[in-house]
């Protein structure tokens, strides 16, 4: 009787996740606003006009560089909190971003090297989410930003002692 319960139920499950959306129907925007829909558009020769354009990656028609000055956010030991001494850095990100709706912006979080790698990698998140926030907060979009974490993966100083520890704690904006 058992089974039998547990086969409805399955089935039950199965059939309020099933969904009639087309996959290979789906129209998809492209970065010109207009609407592109996929799947089989071939014409009578097989093959299908390609809209799409070839990236060089090495060019990318951005060459990464940021406004000049400091791009580097530094934090106290197990915290995500940008010190006063760093709210310039982040306003002078936040000014370049403004200024140029295209551009993002990559925002790494790293930690130390102590702490685990799970919870260093957390840390890393929220550090990073902790300067996105703040330049949102000065008119950023949060679409010219993405928060990532190496957390003590990709360390900027070598060593154990406490000046090399605070190098690694930081938050690092990139450009793309």
């Amino acid at each position: 009787m058992s089974r039998v319960l547990l086969a409805i139920a399955v089935a039950a499950c199965l059939a309020g996740c099933a969904s009639d959306v087309k996959l290979d129907a789906v129209p998809v925007e492209d970065k010109a606003g207009a609407a592109v829909t996929t799947g089989s558009s071939a014409g009578a020769g097989g093959a299908a006009a390609s809209a799409v354009t070839a990236v060089d990656l090495g060019k990318g028609g951005q060459d990464g560089a940021g406004p000049a000055g400091p791009n580097v956010v530094y934090f106290d030991y197990d915290s995500f909190v940008v010190k006063p001494e760093y709210q310039s850095v982040v306003e002078n990100q936040a000014r370049y971003l403004r200024a140029d709706l295209k551009r993002k912006a990559m925002l790494e979080g790293h930690t130390d090297e102590r702490g685990g790698r799970e919870y260093n990698l957390a840390l890393g998140q929220r550090r990073a989410e902790a300067v996105a926030r703040a330049m949102t907060l000065l008119g950023v979009s949060g679409g010219q930003l993405e928060a990532v974490s190496f957390g003590k993966e990709k360390p900027a100083a070598q060593g154990s002692d406490e000046a090399s520890l605070a190098k690694n704690r930081r938050v690092e904006v990139k450009y793309r």
